[in-house]
């Protein structure tokens, strides 16, 4: 898939709608469409890498943009204080179906599995 047909790539131009819950210059997030926990949200970092790895490598700074994103958010919306959960997929075999790296926020209610 080019980087011309990635759906987050399309979401970030605003050329596909989405229920977007923050913004600043270099991250957007908004709500998945097939959420796993009661509070279900996307982080895109606007410049597009397919994975993880490739955002290590294309810039490793933006890691970091992301998660003082989620910082932010997660302060805001106060889901700091019962706790959350980070996940990002690399490939097919761990679940990657859209080749942007992103990282979902899933919290709002007691989480099962790693750890439990």
């Amino acid at each position: 898939m080019s980087h011309n047909d990635c759906i987050f790539c399309k979401i970030i131009e605003g050329k596909i709608p989405s229920s977007k819950v923050f913004e600043n210059e270099n991250v957007l997030a908004f709500k998945d469409l097939h959420p796993q926990a009661s509070k279900h949200f996307l982080f895109v970092h606007k410049s597009h890498t397919r994975n993880i790895n490739e955002m290590v490598l294309a810039n490793s700074s933006h890691i970091a943009e992301v998660f003082s994103a989620i910082q932010q958010f997660s302060s805001q919306e106060k889901l700091d204080q019962s706790g959350f959960r980070i996940v990002t997929n690399l490939g097919p075999d761990a679940g990657q179906t859209v080749f942007h790296t992103h990282f979902h926020l899933l919290g709002g209610e007691p989480l099962k599995g790693f750890g439990r």
